[in-house]
């Protein structure tokens, strides 16, 4: 029965007009989450980062940012299609606090991480992220299978950044 909703869902949301505006501003939210941790990034880079440890398959630092870039837009999206069905819906309310909240988990890693220099710690923020996102991804699914889809890359690369984060502690005691 939950299969049939979520088509029913993603036909309704076809006929939904596209409120650039709302769409803009989820986006722009998701992106500002991004600016936010690249405030404390930024400067540790070729400092504090450039000095640790890292295990053989961590990236060039300037794929971080494309990447990202790419991930807040989509999660933006994602947010935006939950959103249109209706903030009067206790289920969108809901799932758009949930979307918030690992918002701000997502935002205070780099905190952690980069402002605090912090690995352990770090890699607590980013499990949690992790686990929240699956989360969001079946709250989500529930409402629009597209908006739960669109999460999928972030979730890839949150695992690769989490399994990243506990090499470096590893690495780095």
């Amino acid at each position: 029965m939950k299969r049939k909703q979520n088509r029913n869902t993603s036909v309704k949301q076809k006929h939904l007009p596209i409120k650039w505006g709302a769409l803009i501003g989820w986006i722009v939210l998701c992106e500002a989450a991004g600016i936010i941790g690249s405030l404390f990034t930024v400067s540790s880079i070729p400092t504090w980062y450039a000095s640790l440890v890292k295990p053989s398959f961590s990236p060039p630092n300037w794929l971080f940012g494309p990447v990202w870039t790419i991930l807040y837009t989509l999660m933006g999206i994602a947010a935006y299609r939950i959103w249109r069905l209706g903030m009067s819906k206790k289920t969108v309310r809901s799932a758009l606090f949930l979307f918030l909240f690992h918002l701000v988990l997502n935002a205070i890693w780099s905190i952690i991480f980069f402002g605090g220099q912090n690995i352990p710690l770090g890699f607590v923020d980013i499990a949690a992220l992790w686990v929240t996102i699956i989360v969001l991804i079946f709250r989500f699914c529930t409402l629009d299978q597209i908006s739960a889809y669109l999460l999928l890359p972030y979730l890839a690369w949150v695992s690769f950044a989490t399994v990243l984060n506990y090499n470096l502690w590893l690495l780095n005691p």
